[in-house]
């Protein structure tokens, strides 16, 4: 079996859970070719690139000019069969999503591919749904926070999503109930499948002897709540509490989260640290009493699904403080595996960031329960072989006809 991932952008900094899953396909046999919608637009990436094997094709948008996009119709015409009454289909669609399908129908026929699989209900899943009718291939995709919950999410472009690929991931159960309940019958046969993470790369320490350091990962964004962090530092601080903080990451609130730190007086126990490759982030986590990850609800309604920093934190044995969105209660379960604090509660963010800064106990208590939670639900070995299952099982599935446009 061969396997095309589609993506919008490859590689990305912030989507390590993708170069996971590739690897442990590849570790287990599995042939992945992976197509790009857009060039790389970040200016760093995350060590863990270096270990794919699979090639990369970045296909062009068509640029718009009537004479490349019919030349393009021509040449796949003389490969794909039936291909001129399959296009009739996609009347209505973005002209530019129909020539990144055209291309990517004919590259997965020439290459011999299987299936097709996107990450993300968006524009690399709108390619891929044309690409599998055009290439007469199945195809799935895995929905994870901002493609089903920000207020761009159009419920109709999603209802064609669901009906017509073979088989449809998402990464909670939280997602899993939201689509069944907004979406019926067309995401009844939508599956639950966690992210995972390589855990040989991710040694567990005990945190009961560690200096009183908490550290926030991720990008600079609303959703990631830094800015609550910031101020449950600043009352860290008025308490006399010894700690010192170190937010990583990049992003578009750089400038204003510097602001509230200067206001603060915070300058030197809080560090803004930029974006960092994997394995320091991962000795910045491990050595840290604390990971905070206090996700909120944006204005926009974007969230996060599950933070994978969170995975990362709870394999190394950091004690990690979150909030209740979406599915990160079904990781970080209260008072068990990890503390869950209200979203935009800088008071509630500090006192549990002080009772794991306090207690070697209870820091060790939440790692152990955390680290054995990791291994049993999100092993990425586990997790990509019942993946490999439903790319196997969607072989034998009806071919999309397309759900028209309403």
């Amino acid at each position: 079996m061969r396997v095309a991932y589609v993506v919008k952008r490859y590689p990305r900094y912030s989507e390590t859970f993708i170069v996971n899953e590739i690897i442990a396909h590849e570790a287990a046999g599995l042939e992945i070719e992976i197509f790009s919608l857009r060039p790389p637009s970040d200016e760093r990436f995350q060590d863990a690139i270096s270990r794919v094997r699979a090639p990369v094709t970045y296909i062009a948008s068509g640029g718009g000019k009537a004479a490349e996009l019919w030349s393009g119709l021509e040449a796949a015409a003389e490969i794909l069969p039936g291909f001129w009454g399959k296009l009739e289909l996609a009347r209505g669609e973005d002209a530019r999503d129909v020539s990144q399908a055209v291309t990517l129908a004919t590259e997965a026929h020439q290459r011999d591919i299987s299936h097709l699989h996107a990450h993300f209900a968006t524009v690399s899943t709108s390619v891929t749904r044309l690409a599998a009718v055009f290439a007469d291939l199945p195809y799935s995709f895995t929905a994870h926070a901002k493609d089903i919950f920000h207020e761009s999410v159009e419920p109709e472009d999603m209802r064609r999503k669901l009906a017509d690929a073979a088989t449809v991931i998402t990464v909670s159960d939280f997602n899993l109930e939201f689509l069944r309940e907004n979406f019926g019958s067309v995401a009844v046969g939508v599956e639950r499948i966690y992210n995972g993470l390589p855990l040989e790369r991710f040694p567990y320490t005990e945190p009961r002897v560690r200096p009183p350091r908490i550290v926030g990962v991720g990008r600079l964004i609303e959703k990631k709540g830094f800015s609550d962090l910031i101020e449950a530092c600043a009352l860290l601080m008025d308490r006399g509490r010894p700690f010192s903080c170190c937010i990583i990451g990049a992003g578009e609130l750089e400038a204003d989260l510097r602001r509230q730190v200067q206001k603060h007086g915070l300058e030197s126990l809080v560090e803004l640290a930029g974006p960092q490759p994997l394995r320091d982030v991962a000795a910045q986590v491990a050595g840290a009493s604390v990971l905070a990850a206090p996700c909120v609800v944006g204005s926009d309604g974007n969230r996060d699904g599950m933070p994978t920093v969170l995975l990362e934190g709870m394999a190394l044995g950091t004690p990690c403080i979150s909030t209740d969105v979406t599915g990160i209660p079904e990781l970080l379960r209260h008072e068990e595996t990890g503390l869950i604090v209200p979203q935009h509660a800088p008071r509630a963010l500090a006192a549990e960031i002080e009772r794991l800064l306090e207690s070697p106990a209870l820091r060790c208590q939440l790692a152990a329960r955390a680290r054995r939670l990791i291994e049993d639900e999100f092993d990425i070995v586990r997790n990509s072989a019942r993946l490999r299952d439903t790319f196997a099982k969607a072989a034998g599935a009806e071919r999309p006809r397309l759900s028209r446009l309403s």
